[in-house]
């Protein structure tokens, strides 16, 4: 977070986006490009060995190409789909977010970084400030986005926010997120006042409804995206309840929304056609006791792990549970009885924790979906409840994270053997 009186424009090569050290042997993206590939190819020696039952994808995010059986492959094509299914989405979608079809339209872009990137393309001018609202920081997806308009971003809490807009005035645009990275959610009384604020002062207002879009109202009883007033609201496909695929759903006022849907044309951001087969083929089959199986499942595993490695490790909150990266980093020193310094930082900890998990268990965790990772710790998060089972179920999972922090404690005082783990697939 900035303090309230600090601008600044995001550079959105510089890892400064983030709350957390890099460290030097994942110092950038693509750094963390080549730990994925390295996690890549436990993935495939592991299906190779053991067939699809060796891997457990528990990243709580649905990327899958989920497509309705029966499917005529013709309909598969950018063209003939979009001509079939571009009407289904668009209602389909704008229920989805709240929207009013009569004041409202929608598009699916390629990624919810796509679309956060799109909105403030048009909505913000170079020069403008950019004022991110968020209950503990906004995404780097965010910031970067604000950067690529030429914006000057600021952000942090609401009362960040509000100490920003005394000491400064009114922003020119404002850029809220729902749900943090840290899965905190924005109170629904603070999301109201910036938008009577942002109405009362014509000014435009984003949301970045990522995972929010679900969880604001499944879990908390809030309203749905575009029922909260904003300008434009970006949400996830991939994320909670939905079966994916990875797409973007944006959907705002219609003038809006035209524009973003050029800009994405022009720029190669739009979704291929060909996916809306699938777009509407999970945004039919969404459910709300999806969401909530899925809570319920990753709270049962939160309080399994921390039975067994203590509340300091395994934390959670309402809705989720993580390890965090400092945590992790003092638990593996206490296994391999040193205080001596590792020569990484803690989220590189974390990422070695990761690749263990998946080399050793076949446990596919968060931390190698997203790309780079919003926060250093190990998020556990909206497990699927058939997977959690298949392992073996909560104890299970609770052992298998015991066991990789125990060998940890003989790889991490080696820089050597940490930097093999990350990179070697041979190890």
């Amino acid at each position: 977070m900035c303090a309230a009186a600090r601008q600044e424009t995001a550079d959105p090569n510089e890892s400064s986006d983030f709350t957390y050290s890099r460290g030097t042997l994942l110092p950038d993206t693509a750094a963390d490009l080549a730990k994925l590939r390295c996690a890549w190819a436990h993935i495939r020696r592991r299906r190779e060995a053991g067939g699809p039952d060796a891997l457990y994808v528990m990243s709580g995010l649905e990327r899958r190409l989920s497509l309705p059986d029966g499917l005529d492959e013709d309909l598969c094509d950018d063209e003939i789909a979009a001509a079939l299914y571009t009407d289904e989405v668009r209602e389909l979608g704008l229920e989805h977010l709240g929207g009013d079809p009569a004041r409202h339209d929608l598009i699916v872009v390629n990624r919810t970084t796509a679309g956060l990137l799109l909105a403030a393309d048009v909505i913000v001018r170079p020069g403008q400030s950019v004022l991110g609202v968020s209950p503990s920081y906004s995404h780097p997806a965010v910031l970067r986005a604000v950067a690529h308009a030429g914006g000057r971003h600021c952000g942090g809490t609401p009362r960040d926010a509000w100490d920003y807009i005394r000491q400064h005035g009114a922003p020119d645009v404002i850029f809220l997120t729902r749900l943090a990275v840290t899965y905190d959610i924005l109170d629904q009384h603070d999301i109201e006042e910036f938008v009577q604020f942002a109405r009362a002062g014509s000014i435009p207002v984003i949301l970045d409804d990522a995972g929010g879009g679900r969880v604001g109202p499944v879990c908390f009883g809030q309203p749905r995206s575009l029922e909260l007033g904003v300008d434009v609201a970006v949400t996830g496909l991939d994320k909670y309840g939905v079966l994916g695929p990875r797409l973007g759903l944006l959907g705002g006022d219609a003038t809006i929304v035209a524009s973003i849907r050029s800009r994405a044309y022009e720029m190669g951001l739009e979704a291929r056609q060909a996916l809306l087969p699938a777009v509407a083929h999970s945004l039919r089959s969404y459910s709300d006791r999806a969401v909530r199986d899925r809570v319920d499942i990753t709270q049962r595993v939160v309080r399994a792990l921390a039975q067994r490695l203590g509340d300091d490790l395994a934390r959670s909150n309402e809705i989720i549970g993580f390890l965090p990266a400092g945590e992790i980093m003092r638990a593996v020193k206490e296994r391999a009885g040193t205080d001596e310094d590792f020569q990484i930082v803690p989220y590189e900890a974390t990422a070695a924790l990761a690749m263990v998990l998946l080399r050793d268990y076949g446990i596919m965790t968060v931390h190698f979906a997203g790309v780079p990772p919003g926060t250093a710790d190990l998020l556990i998060k909206f497990l699927p409840p058939d997977t959690v089972a298949r392992f073996g179920g909560p104890d299970a999972l609770a052992e298998a994270f015991d066991r990789s922090l125990d060998r940890l404690g003989d790889i991490l005082p080696d820089r050597e053997a940490t930097r093999k783990l990350l990179f070697d697939p041979a190890c």
